[in-house]
């Protein structure tokens, strides 16, 4: 096993940046893809982007399948389709720990992105929790979090542990 990213806690600053597109596909790439791969599944997460380990590089892992398949890797993902319903549906985020809120989502959409090493490939009509992980996580590379897609009142009613997270890097602590 590698080592482990730190994951980024709510109040990081690196969480509000936008991501800029990742132009070398090299080793250091994939090594560092591999420890992002890493650390999503020792956090049990879904998805993992590369803000939340402090990185501000479009780069996004994703497993849906609870490890029975290998995560998949998006790199420059661009959202080039998505459907006009919407469904409402609680998410949680390893940025954001303790905390699940309903947020609403399309319910299809399908994006372009590259592999690890740089080869184009694209996911059409994505759905499920597949669909939901895809707009989450390019959601953080434009430095947008799961609190800015809810109403205010989802959002006055966590204002406590929201500056607890950002005071303490826990709702607990």
């Amino acid at each position: 096993m590698t080592a482990v990213h730190e994951i980024r806690i709510y109040g990081d600053p690196v969480l509000r940046k936008t991501a800029r597109a990742v132009e070398t596909f090299d080793e250091q790439l994939g090594r560092f893809i591999d420890k992002m791969t890493e650390t999503m599944l020792v956090k049990d997460g879904v998805g993992l982007a590369a803000n939340q380990v402090g990185e501000t590089l479009r780069i996004a892992v994703i497993d849906t399948t609870a490890g029975e398949k290998p995560p998949i890797v998006f790199v420059n993902p661009i959202i080039t389709a998505a459907s006009d319903e919407t469904a409402e549906a609680d998410e949680g985020c390893l940025s954001l720990p303790g905390i699940t809120l309903q947020v609403k989502r399309h319910l299809q959409m399908s994006v372009s992105a590259h592999d690890r090493g740089g080869n184009p490939f694209t996911i059409e009509q994505a759905s499920g929790l597949l669909a939901r992980a895809l707009q989450h996580e390019i959601d953080h590379l434009d430095g947008v979090l799961i609190i800015d897609r809810v109403s205010a009142l989802q959002r006055a009613m966590i204002r406590g542990k929201l500056k607890k997270l950002a005071k303490t890097g826990s709702v607990d602590g």
